[in-house]
């Protein structure tokens, strides 16, 4: 199955928008916690649906089940906590939701996850995808847009 992870977090809209349309996205799933975000205008819920069903004929589903909590949000952020400490927080809740099992490989299948973080390195959209491909036998061919 093909999935792109993106963050929108130091990009133009346009430059967002076409780097979801060049890599063939059908359906963008949002993976913030709080989808309202005022880091960028074109990334709140309602106008991102919108702009990418106009611009990219593409769909948008809010799954914040594949978020971390607050509480591992803000220690990390606000506290500038450690990144090992947030990656294991996160692991073990993606574990104790059981993600692997309310999920299907073929619900990602050409979705692209997004999140703020501009690059994946430090973000938890990655971490979703190593999880469940370590839980569904790598059937995710991830790249990052």
């Amino acid at each position: 199955m093909n999935v792109a992870t993106i963050g929108f977090t130091k990009s133009t809209a346009s430059r967002f928008f076409d780097r979801l349309k060049s890599a063939g996205v059908k359906k963008v799933i949002d993976v913030r916690l709080h989808n309202t975000s005022q880091l960028s205008g074109f990334a709140k819920s309602d106008d991102l649906s919108y702009f990418l069903n106009k611009i990219c004929q593409i769909s948008y589903i809010h799954q914040p089940i594949l978020a971390p909590t607050d509480d591992i949000l803000k220690e990390f952020k606000r506290d500038k906590g450690d990144w090992k400490i947030y990656e294991i927080s996160f692991i073990n809740l993606m574990r104790q939701r059981k993600i692997e099992q309310r999920l299907t490989p073929e619900m990602f299948q050409d979705s692209c996850l997004l999140c703020s973080e501009d690059k994946p390195h430090h973000c938890h959209r990655r971490l979703v995808c190593e999880y469940l491909n370590s839980k569904w036998d790598g059937a995710l061919k991830v790249r990052h847009l």
